[in-house]
């Protein structure tokens, strides 16, 4: 059977162990499915993120369990790839958000967010990628070259309530939240004023903090020369096919299953970052999903050995800075802030590759700075997820576990933090509240 993604890392897998029935067909790709020994931990709703579908419907169908058995039935009673257009399997991935949880708190580590990639390949290779996926997983592509029509139409669907009334009908894209609107200007790349006595580093600005979030990308630029570094931007190399168009993870891409488009955004980006990978430059990006991508899912879209070269030079702006400290006597001189204590939400990916602990320990260095950590599973938005008309209530009920009654109940002067992009957008269409990214809470304690 052909597969979209490269499955090779799950070659030797079942080989000795007690697998609970490798399916027929499918390869290494069923092999990853099979991976699931049924301990069930994705049906617990104590502390973690997984299953944050089974957390809202108290379900067993909506759990990563079921969702194996559903792959199951469907690689050995289909006919090869056809077996992907089996409408259990539909049901089944309805309610997965792709937040990587099950990979960490699993003790087989299923990989469902691949595992729901390819599914989404297969499906749009019988049946065609629906409009709306590709609106969604293009939002790279649409910023980077209609930036101006974009931004006056998501304008007009936000301020025009039958705009968006029609939106939902023609596209399924829900009436019920406003669109994430792009800043006025993206951010501008520039050549960095700092000497650079501590060296250089490549900040990689993504689709997200590029057109709807620049200012978090000037935070972290004024951080980062502050701290000693001479920061450039990471941009397309002069062989590029589109040399004005940002970089991008190709995150938007997997998550919705268009595999090749994902595939040539990750050219792109080990084309422009072949001097820093030989350089051993250290890469430094801002929004979790994307950043943790290129680290992890990379390796999936098989494109050799350059991308373990890569992933070794690539860091979160928080592990960045706490490395550096702990490993080259980093010394960033911060100042108190006059502000109550915070709320702290992570990410999915943030805690599904141990990134919270970086968070927390940068700030610790905020002089008499202290905050609570939100106790809770995804925010419900995931990316397009909780933008998807028929997801919208499902959403809702994620962030209404723990999430937005503890932002809610906190007094109005509390300062949120939360570095995803989704997340932010949850929390104030939630709650009102604006939440901010860890790099503006720094760029504001510096002394």
């Amino acid at each position: 059977m052909k597969t979209f993604l490269d499955w090779s890392a799950y070659d030797t897998y079942g080989i000795g162990d007690a697998y609970s029935g490798i399916p027929a067909k499918g390869g290494n790709y069923a092999k990853a499915v099979a991976v699931c020994m049924h301990s069930r931990d994705c049906q617990k709703t104590g502390k973690g993120v997984m299953c944050p579908s089974y957390r809202i419907t108290g379900d067993r169908a909506h759990s990563t369990e079921a969702r194996v058995a559903a792959f199951k039935a469907a690689l050995n009673e289909g006919e090869n790839a056809e077996a992907f257009a089996d409408p259990r399997l539909d049901e089944a991935m309805d309610l997965c958000v792709s937040c990587k949880a099950c990979k960490k708190e699993c003790p087989s580590a299923v990989d469902m967010t691949l595992i729901k990639t390819e599914y989404l390949a297969q499906r749009h290779e019988i049946k065609g990628a629906p409009l709306r996926t590709r609106l969604f997983g293009g939002v790279p592509e649409w910023t980077g070259r209609h930036r101006g029509p974009l931004r006056y139409a998501i304008r007009l669907r936000n301020a025009f309530a039958p705009a968006a009334r029609l939106a939902e009908k023609w596209l399924g894209i829900t009436a019920r939240r406003p669109l994430p609107e792009l800043a006025a200007k993206p951010f501008a790349p520039h050549r960095s004023a700092a000497k650079g006595e501590r060296g250089a580093v490549i900040l990689f600005v993504d689709t997200f903090a590029c057109h709807f979030d620049p200012h978090i990308a000037q935070a972290a630029t004024e951080v980062l020369e502050r701290a000693g570094y001479c920061v450039t931007m990471a941009t397309p190399a002069p062989t590029d096919a589109e040399p004005d168009r940002p970089l991008c993870c190709g995150r938007t891409y997997l998550t919705t299953g268009m595999v090749e488009k994902a595939r040539f955004e990750a050219r792109r980006v080990l084309a422009a970052f072949q001097d820093a990978i030989a350089a051993k430059t250290p890469i430094v990006g801002l929004e979790p999903s994307c950043l943790l991508s290129l680290r992890d899912e990379l390796y999936s879209l098989g494109l050799g050995p350059e991308v373990g070269d890569l992933g070794k030079q690539l860091y979160l702006f928080e592990e960045f800075l706490v490395r550096e400290h702990q490993n080259n006597g980093l010394r960033l001189d911060l100042r108190a802030l006059d502000l109550p204590k915070a709320l702290l939400h992570g990410h999915c990916h943030q805690k599904a590759f141990g990134v919270m602990k970086a968070t927390r320990k940068l700030l610790s260095w905020i002089p008499g700075f202290s905050y609570d950590i939100v106790e809770s599973s995804c925010c419900g938005m995931a990316g397009s997820f909780g933008l998807e008309a028929e997801h919208y209530d499902a959403s809702m009920r994620m962030a209404e576990l723990s999430l937005l009654p503890a932002v809610r109940a906190a007094p109005e002067e509390t300062p949120i933090i939360a570095n995803g992009f989704s997340c932010r957008h949850q929390i104030e269409h939630g709650s009102g509240r604006q939440a901010r990214h860890i790099a503006l809470l720094i760029r504001d304690a510096l002394a």
